[in-house]
């Protein structure tokens, strides 16, 4: 259960020890890859909407061992999170990152399949979604990526720069 519902909040962890400590490549990474699993949660809201798909529990298949609301399963969003980060730290060159976000995932998501929240499909599912957002994001980022983090750095020195002064935090 714990790895189920709480393993996700290392994802925000991660992306924001990638910006803060980070070089501005590592920003742009963090950046795009949170662009990525936005953009997959927000289609999977889209297919939630045009196609309620019953979870486990709500067809009285098997029991549901984590307490979940009773809306669409298809696809799941925490897989969708783990492989668009995953995938756009893999491609973006921090195989270590990315390997170890896409082991994350995977744990996550056989918890949430164990525990009657999500059939296996449901994370095929995402990860198909994740891989649809990285090819929509790639091509928008090569053309504004640089500008978009350029201008994130701006906004990130100016509101933090007493942190970044004192040493704490990464210019």
């Amino acid at each position: 259960m714990l790895i189920a519902d709480y393993v996700i909040y290392l994802i925000p962890l991660l992306l924001a020890c990638m910006w803060l400590w980070g070089n501005e490549a590592q920003r742009s990474l963090a950046i795009r890859a949170c662009l990525v699993a936005m953009l997959g949660i927000g289609v999977n809201q889209l297919i939630g909407l045009a196609w309620e798909h019953p979870r486990p529990f709500m067809i009285g298949l098997g029991h549901a061992f984590l307490p979940h609301t009773p809306d669409s399963s298809f696809p799941s969003d925490h897989a969708t999170v783990f492989v668009g980060i995953a995938l756009t730290l893999l491609l973006g060159g921090e195989r270590w990152l990315g390997g170890l976000t896409l082991l994350a995932g995977v744990a996550v998501a056989w918890a949430r399949v164990f525990l009657g929240v999500h059939f296996p499909l449901d994370m095929l599912g995402a990860a198909a979604v994740a891989c649809v957002a990285y090819a929509l994001i790639a091509p928008l980022w090569h053309l504004a990526g640089s500008a978009v983090t350029g201008w994130a750095i701006d906004v990130y020195r100016k509101l933090l720069a007493r942190a970044i002064d004192l040493g704490w935090l990464r210019r």
